[in-house]
């Protein structure tokens, strides 16, 4: 399979020669090992006197050390006194305490350690409690557009968006050429998620309702939805469930990052709302897998992608509530604040109107972007931004 270089490599670079422990994130098959094969490459041939020890968990060449007391000799054994000693370890959940081995290395001192993960065991929220010492986490997402278009080499930003679209981001099945072994590939990746990030690690009990679940969340991606809508709709279908349980697995889906939870916000009251969201999926591919591609709302596809570059791009994001109109993003990163609408279609001049009032009614001075579908150069109206949902993925910048 063709490999690209990605921004993140320049990201990781940039953290060499910090004392914290990186810890690299991210969605099953979305390109962490190949990530930290090409920190490895540039590791040994640019860090002049270095030791890199690359740990894969997931290959039987490592089977032994799945027992933490190996890794940790494992390791000790093979480090250099008289090098710049770098430990990459490749899904390093799967050694069951592998924390008690990364806090012992971390205190002994003596190692640069980068380390991958791609469930719920490396949560944001957990590595302080996990780790003693420092940590910085980088998250990758699956292709961006123009990782999309640098693999493929397309020049075409606007054409070739609504390929991207269905085929998704998903780098492992750019490897077939025929849609339906793509789709099967997806539908594979899917499976080892719920069986073994959620099934076997989280110890979930009921695998029918989980999945039930999760297709709810994909066939409502981009609705305002509810854990007692969510609830209520698996009772209609002779399902006795509990808004505790439907909750519980809701975030063990997103633990395991298949889906992202999105807050709404009120942005006349400047105040974060409590109840309902929306759940956007990491990569629309997952639906057209799983659900098939039976009544497409292009619409709510593109808004999907949108949510998931602004994240890639650092952006907090919140769903916009103004006077009962929603606003599908606003974005935040630092003193950054961007408003953004997304449609599919904005020909008909009775949709161009709902979406550009929406944005006209803010009275503050940020940003105003409406991303459609509209295959033309961008433009301004009224001081929104207007631009086609393909040019607007190939910007460095917004």
């Amino acid at each position: 399979m063709k490999i690209i270089e990605r921004d993140y490599l320049t990201r990781l670079i940039d953290l060499v020669g910090t004392p914290d422990i990186k810890v690299i994130t991210g969605i099953r098959r979305c390109g962490k090992s190949k990530l930290l094969e090409m920190l490895n490459a540039y590791l040994i041939s640019k860090i002049d006197n270095s030791n890199v020890i690359q740990i894969d968990l997931t290959r039987m060449d490592f089977e032994d050390l799945l027992d933490y007391h190996r890794l940790y000799k494992y390791i000790k054994e093979k480090h250099k006194s008289d090098r710049l000693n770098f430990l990459l370890i490749d899904e390093v959940q799967m050694c069951e305490h592998f924390e008690k081995v990364i806090n012992s290395l971390y205190s002994e001192g003596g190692f640069e350690m980068f380390l991958s993960g791609s469930n719920a065991f490396l949560l944001s929220s957990d590595l302080a409690t996990l780790f003693t010492g420092r940590t910085m986490e980088v998250e990758i997402y699956p292709f961006s557009y123009k990782e999309y278009q640098k693999y493929y080499e397309i020049l075409d930003s606007r054409n070739s968006f609504d390929n991207y679209a269905f085929e998704g981001s998903m780098p492992g099945s750019y490897g077939y050429v025929k849609i339906e072994d793509k789709l099967e590939y997806i539908s594979n990746v899917y499976e080892t998620i719920i069986q073994r990030d959620l099934i076997k690690r989280k110890k979930i009990r009921n695998e029918v309702l989980l999945k039930k679940i999760s297709d709810f969340l994909m066939d409502n991606i981009s609705n305002i939805t509810s854990i007692k809508n969510i609830t209520e709709n698996l009772n209609n279908n002779t399902m006795p469930i509990n808004d505790k349980t439907v909750g519980s697995y809701i975030e063990s889906l997103c633990q395991a990052f298949l889906f992202y939870k999105v807050k709404r916000y009120d942005i006349k009251g400047k105040k974060y709302l409590a109840s309902s969201e929306k759940y956007y999926l990491n990569d629309p591919s997952f639906k057209y897998a799983i659900l098939g591609v039976k009544d497409m709302n292009y619409g709510r596809i593109y808004e999907n992608i949108v949510a998931i570059e602004l994240l890639r791009r650092g952006y907090e994001i919140y769903v916009g509530m103004l006077y009962k109109k929603e606003i599908d993003f606003v974005a935040i990163k630092r003193n950054e604040k961007i408003y953004i609408q997304v449609s599919d279609d904005i020909s008909n001049e009775n949709t161009f109107k709902r979406e550009v009032d929406s944005l006209l009614k803010i009275a503050d001075a940020y940003p105003k972007i409406l991303i459609a579908r509209i295959r033309h150069p961008q433009y301004t109206y009224e001081g929104i931004k207007i631009i086609d949902i393909g040019e607007w993925l190939s910007e460095n910048n917004n």
